[in-house]
This record gives structure tokens, C-alpha cells and sequence, in this order.
């Protein structure tokens, strides 16, 4: 296994990129620029945290009780839902989301970028388990940009001779001032699946608001969406490209109660989950030879 010393002396920017082993015995990109700090866990490729030099509290949520376990995803941050996205279509005891989040990926890049911002991109480990769930060839890179905005890269190549079909999510938490008090905007008009209490098409009519569970999947829409913070006078902007379905999601008390590791009692209060995604309808065919890159970008600025 490479070591943190090495990745340092291969890929680490003075003042900018640092590895280190966390305690738990995985390995840590820790991220610090002008512009702004981050850390990313090299299992999963898991962005953990990103705040904005301009803002006193992160924009990317990682719960207080997030537990970092080999083999585990980490609660927060935001996981890489890949090669497919909420349960596996065939096999009940294959992970939810894919296996792209729980295992180790390597760094193959970083750099600075003229602006001051860091550049990392990781590569996704293949092994007999992982090909024993996706038997395709192929390559998965994830590139995070880290400045006065956040830009992420995920990048599907096909390295085989047949066709294959994907869907994935940038699962993202954001840290929020209060749950009953943000509202989301960009996806009004739009068709979506709502999963609570079994899955039914509906239709999104004016601004997303929450008083209780919500789990929906907006489909056909590449639409930059916003989240308006009355509390933290903030708007979050999510623009994307190479995606055609929003996923927002907020557990509400019972969810988060049997799920346990959200910073109890009421630590999903200060998260929301806008994820940009391609899913159900919108799962992407990737030819033979070809390659497909979903494209996500947060901004953070003042209301």
C-alpha cells in the first residue's frame, strides 16, 4: 500500500496538499489554499469537508458521527454513487449505490491551478471483487477542483469492446442552518420520482420546501439548482453538465433515528442532500471506446 510519505513526496503541493493516515488507518488528502480548505479520503475518492474562505461554516456536511472503517462510506461529505445508483437492478446482495464509495482509489494527479485553486485527481482500483460486480473494462476518475468554487469531474471510460449502461450520483450533503428553513429552486415544472412511501411520478410545482421525509428523483433536467438559507443568509448554487437527474433527500426524525450516525438527536436538521445524478430513466450507455464525464460545480454566496 502507498504510503502517506509517498503520496507526499509524489503528489503533495507545499502549502497546499498534504497526506496524512488517519487514526482509523486510511489515508487523507487535506487541502488548504487562498481560496479555500477541504479534505478528501482517498476510499471512495470521499470529499469529506469544502468551506469557502468567505464563509464561517463549511458548505459541505460531514456529520459529527461520521465513522471512517475500511470498507465503510463515510456519513456526510460527498460519496461517489457508481456503477449504479440506489439498489443494484438484479443482485439484492450486491452495496446500494455501487462499490465505487467503499474502495481505495489512487492518485494519479495534482496539481495548482493559475487562479491559486488545487487540483487532485484519483483513479479507481479495480479487484476480484469488484470485477465479480462489474465485469466491464473500464477506467473511473474523479477530478476535485478546490477554489473559491468547488468543481468536480467524474469521468467513465470505456476500456472494453462491448457497451455498457451506468447510473451514479454525487451524493452530496450540504451544511444548512436549519431544514425548515431552506428552500430549493431550479426544479420547478419538473417530473420526478418520489420514492417516500413507495415511487410515483409527480410533477414539481413552484420551490422545494420540507416538513417531513422527502426523497425525489427529478429526471430530464440539467437545470442549475439553488439553495436559498434564510438562517445562514447564504445561497449554495449547484450548476452541472453530463447529468440528467437532481436527487434531493432529507431523512426527517424517524429515518434518522434508525440510521444513527447523522449526529443525533437532531444533527440532519443542519443537512440537506442535493445530488446531481443520472438515474432511472437517465442512465447513461457508454459505447465501447467512449467515455462519459458528469460535471458538478457549488458556489456559495451571500444573500
Amino acid at each position: 500500500m502507498t504510503t502517506a510519505h509517498q503520496l507526499n513526496m509524489q503528489f503533495g503541493i507545499d502549502g497546499q496538499l498534504d497526506f496524512r493516515m488517519d487514526s482509523s488507518g486510511l489515508i487523507v488528502a487535506e487541502i488548504s489554499n487562498t481560496h479555500a480548505s477541504a479534505s478528501l479520503c482517498l476510499q471512495g475518492a470521499h470529499l469529506m469537508t469544502w468551506q469557502p474562505r468567505s464563509q464561517s461554516l463549511p458548505v459541505v456536511w460531514l456529520s459529527r458521527d461520521a465513522k471512517m472503517a475500511a470498507g465503510k462510506s463515510i456519513r456526510g461529505g460527498v460519496p461517489v454513487c457508481w456503477p449504479w445508483f440506489g439498489a443494484h437492478a438484479s443482485e439484492a446482495n450486491f452495496p446500494a449505490h455501487g462499490y465505487a464509495r467503499t474502495v481505495p482509489w489512487r492518485v494519479v494527479e495534482s496539481g495548482s491551478d493559475p487562479d491559486g485553486a488545487t487540483r487532485l485527481t484519483l483513479r479507481l482500483k479495480e479487484n476480484e471483487n469488484t470485477r465479480a460486480q462489474w465485469p466491464y473494462a473500464c477506467t473511473l476518475d474523479l477530478t476535485v477542483i478546490v477554489g473559491e468554487t468547488l468543481r468536480m469531474e467524474l469521468t467513465t471510460e470505456n476500456t472494453g469492446e462491448s457497451d455498457f449502461v451506468i447510473s451514479e450520483a454525487l451524493h452530496t450533503y450540504f451544511r444548512i442552518g436549519d431544514i425548515g428553513a431552506v428552500r430549493v429552486t431550479g426544479l420547478s415544472g419538473c417530473d420526478y420520482w418520489d420514492k417516500v412511501g413507495g415511487s410515483t411520478l409527480k410533477k414539481q410545482d413552484g420551490i422545494i420546501q420540507f416538513a417531513g421525509e422527502t426523497d425525489r428523483v427529478y429526471i430530464n433536467t440539467a437545470a442549475e439548482c439553488v439553495i436559498e438559507d434564510d438562517k445562514l443568509k447564504r445561497r449554495v448554487r449547484v450548476a452541472k453538465s453530463g447529468s440528467l437527474s437532481t436527487v434531493v433527500w432529507t431523512p426527517w426524525t424517524a429515518k434518522a433515528d434508525r440510521m444513527g450516525d447523522l449526529g443525533q438527536p437532531d444533527g440532519w436538521r443542519a443537512m440537506l442532500c442535493v445530488e446531481s445524478a443520472n438515474a432511472i430513466e437517465n442512465a447513461v450507455k457508454v459505447a465501447a471506446g467512449a467515455r462519459h464525464t458528469l460535471i458538478v460545480e457549488y458556489r456559495a454566496e451571500s444573500m
